[in-house]
């Protein structure tokens, strides 16, 4: 007897399945856009917010949440299309495989509909003949009935695969749109913060070149940290000392220093980082791929963990920090440094772009930058995997490299390290 599908795609075959639901879903990203309508709504949605810091902040913090939930959910559509089609090959291989067994069970079932058994099997004038027919025709029935039974049963079960593909495909297309939306309401909302800025233009882009200036002195990120701290304590210093006269010609600096002090004191009252252990949500939804002490491949071990994102995911702040650093760096290519206070720092790096300056202070779960659309290769400490985008993660303790996993929460935003 033939028994009922009960294997497993090779792995090379599951992988190709997870290609086809990659490509699939680059395809219906491509195709999904937002009407202009919809567009002028979002736009009258924002325009009718409250114009200051905390109001358009906490709608981007709560817009960042809404997006990186629709990224679980795409995340999860995603794999219940791969597991639904393995089943489904798994199904259609099983009865090709039988192919012939079934041919003739379905041959026998025609001859029997057109000709009664006893018709067909039996003489009447050989009575053993007739006996030896019966004898073969009771085992031959069951047997037949079985194998009709599984057939049945494996042709109903492809087709409710079937239609369970079609019903998550039309989830996964449901939610692809919702994120699109989500996307354009975060870009509107981050126009605007960026508009509320009071650092004038001229001011931020010098300290933009002077960051920047420092950043290619400096020869490791621990020395960049350390530059970029001993600036920001210099510009203080130096506004503090001058006198009336010179506080009019360093009136850039006395802004910088003003913004520096009043930053360090929101941070000092928030609550200790080294407090919110087993608290932080990782930055995107994601799969870690690097832990913090793995194998760099180059005889060293890895500082940091490693996110492998979803395309153009936004990357949020893990943690309430001043930004001390955002822009290119070596190797690392755009680097983000957050001053979390009491000395800890995280590093995010392997982002497309950054959507905040040096010295503003965010919010944790405010949106501080996208991913890109695949891994661009560098030297920096991420593993190339498959090509997806991968985000580095790095905390830092005066100025040295400590293990994040004790931050993160237990039950980690998306998919967990688990499931590496």
């Amino acid at each position: 007897m033939v028994q009922p599908p009960n294997q497993q795609l090779a792995p090379e075959s599951l992988d190709a399945k997870r290609a086809q639901t990659l490509k699939e879903l680059e395809d219906l990203t491509g195709q999904i856009s937002l009407s202009s309508e919809r567009v002028a709504t979002l736009d009258n949605e924002i325009a009718a917010l409250k114009k200051d810091q905390t109001s358009i902040t906490a709608a981007l913090i709560q817009s960042a949440k809404t997006e990186k939930k629709l990224s679980e959910d795409i995340a999860s559509f995603s794999e219940k299309l791969t597991g639904l089609r393995e089943q489904e090959d798994g199904i259609k291989n099983s009865l090709k495989e039988r192919r012939g067994a079934l041919a003739e069970v379905l041959a026998a079932l025609q001859r029997m509909g057109l000709n009664p058994p006893p018709a067909l099997l039996v003489r009447p004038d050989d009575a053993l003949a007739s006996v030896r027919s019966a004898v073969l025709l009771g085992a031959v029935v069951p047997e037949m009935r079985q194998q009709t039974e599984v057939l049945i049963a494996d042709l109903e079960e492809l087709t409710r695969i079937r239609t369970s593909i079609s019903e998550e495909r039309g989830r996964l297309t449901a939610a692809l749109s919702s994120q699109a939306e989500e996307k354009k309401r975060l870009d509107l909302l981050l126009t605007e913060k960026q508009k509320l800025q009071t650092t004038s233009e001229g001011t931020r882009q010098a300290e933009q070149q002077r960051a920047e200036d420092l950043a290619k002195r400096a020869t490791s990120l621990r020395d960049l940290i350390a530059s970029m701290e001993q600036d920001m304590q210099e510009v203080k210093r130096a506004a503090d000392a001058a006198s009336a006269q010179e506080q009019q010609k360093l009136a850039a600096s006395q802004q910088r220093a003003d913004d520096f002090a009043s930053n360090q004191d929101r941070l000092s009252a928030q609550v200790n980082f080294a407090s919110l252990k087993g608290h932080l949500s990782m930055p995107a939804v994601g799969k870690l791929v690097k832990h913090f002490g793995d194998d760099d491949g180059l005889g060293g071990a890895v500082q940091g963990d490693t996110l492998e994102t979803p395309a153009g995911a936004t990357i949020t702040s893990p943690t309430d920090a001043v930004v001390l650093y955002a822009g290119a760096f070596r190797s690392y290519g755009q680097l983000l440094i957050l001053d979390a206070g009491n000395g800890y720092h995280v590093v995010l790096a392997g982002m497309k772009k950054i959507n905040v300056s040096q010295n503003q202070f965010v919010l944790a779960g405010e949106p501080v930058g996208v991913m890109n659309e695949q891994l661009i290769a560098s030297t920096a400490p991420v593993p190339m995997g498959n090509g997806a985008p991968m985000l580095y993660i790095e905390f830092r303790k005066d100025t040295k490299p400590v293990n994040p996993a004790p931050w993160w929460a237990a039950r980690l935003a998306g998919r967990t390290a688990n499931d590496t």
